[in-house]
């Protein structure tokens, strides 16, 4: 059976259904999932469908490591809506801070470690992204449109995302994923494809002009500019063979959110084959740099041995219609909620360089971490 692509009103954007397995709240418009035909665990399995014209639609999640299932339904209706989603914003339960997984010092550590590989004058990997959790406690079930819609109304440019993660198979029923990024994997209408990759970051402060130098300090920093350039390099490289041309500054330029500054580099190509969906090209360039490292399966692997199974953070979140076209984002500056509605696990890592200081990096991720604590009323 097919699954349907329809076009929505501004006015009842605000309005979620309250079992919608997908929504993606962007600056430029409002994509919502209602009901289930079909889940995939795979995004080849998927992206087939989708070629083959059995179902209209895909929208979901990846995981962080390609080889694990993925969470993907072609849903019984795509609604579009213009602009970000225009929340009701309901009282969020009392949460309370729990565990940090790892200990704030054996993230130290993990750091401390990764960067003396990266140092070995024969060092085969350039940058790995260590990350880092906190584990939070509800007083009672939080709905995932409940916090999107704290999330969503903290952040400029309205960006959110919450997502079910059932169709990834046993131990992920019930189970969402919410967040709020600021980062495109990839997006392609027509045959123009582009994407926003981010590396690089400094802190917001409240004092504008120590903020404004820290932008600056930032976008002169070789430690970040570095940090960058490998990110932009394995894109360019990535997309290369599905593109006929492509447009990528030689350096990058700042973006913001409330808790950071961030390196940007806004790339722009086109498509060589109009069949390439944005599922496709999603599944082509994940997982960047930004948040896995380089070489990729280098710092997949480390990775792998210092923090075991990272699940969907760091993954991508998106949908794929039946013209090809889509939109996906990096999935980071988020949360699990578990299927008890009373357990949430928010996710923070940072790139690691050879010229990276571990107090640094976990500094950095307390901020990034800020983001979801806001939305729930924590201090970061």
């Amino acid at each position: 059976m097919q699954s349907t692509a329809v076009a929505g009103s501004a006015e009842t954007s605000a309005d979620l259904p309250p079992g919608a397995p997908f929504v993606l709240s962007r600056p430029h418009g409002t994509v919502i999932a209602d009901g289930i035909r079909t889940g995939f665990d795979s995004a080849r399995d998927a992206a087939a469908a989708l070629k083959s014209g059995t179902v209209t639609s895909v929208a979901g999640a990846l995981a962080f490591d390609p080889s694990h299932p993925a969470a993907l339904v072609a849903p019984q209706t795509l609604r579009h809506h213009p602009g970000s989603w225009a929340p009701r914003l309901q009282t969020i339960p009392h949460v309370r801070a729990g565990t940090s997984v790892p200990p704030e010092d054996e993230h130290l550590a993990r750091v401390a470690a990764a960067i003396h590989v990266l140092r070995e004058p024969e060092a085969a990997l350039h940058k790995v992204v260590l990350a880092r959790s906190v584990v939070l406690h509800a007083e009672e079930p939080l709905h995932p449109h409940t916090l999107l819609a704290r999330l969503v109304a903290n952040d400029l440019g309205g960006n959110g995302f919450s997502v079910d993660l059932g169709s990834a198979g046993t131990g992920w029923s019930g189970r969402h994923l919410v967040g709020s990024s600021p980062e495109v994997l990839i997006r392609r209408r027509g045959d123009t494809v582009t994407c926003h990759p981010l590396a690089g970051s400094a802190p917001r402060h409240a004092d504008p002009e120590i903020d404004r130098q820290t932008a600056e300090n930032l976008a002169s920093s070789e430690k970040n500019l570095r940090e960058h350039a490998l990110v932009v390099d394995a894109l360019r490289a990535s997309l290369e063979p599905f593109c006929t041309e492509l447009d990528i500054p030689d350096r990058p330029t700042l973006t913001s959110t409330p808790q950071l500054w961030h390196l940007g580099t806004p790339v722009a190509g086109r498509l060589r084959d109009r069949s390439v969906t944005a599922l496709d090209l999603a599944v082509a360039v994940h997982p960047t740099p930004a948040v896995c490292g380089t070489p990729t399966d280098a710092a997949r692997t480390l990775i792998g041995e210092l923090e075991g199974d990272r699940g969907f953070y760091a993954g991508a979140v998106g949908w794929a219609d039946a013209d090809g076209d889509g939109e996906w984002m990096v999935t980071i500056r988020c949360a699990q909620i578990d299927a008890d509605g009373t357990t949430v696990t928010a996710y923070a890592g940072g790139g690691i360089v050879a010229a990276s200081e571990p107090d640094d990096e976990l500094a950095e991720t307390t901020t990034k971490l800020g983001t979801v604590l806001a939305a729930l009323g924590l201090p970061r």
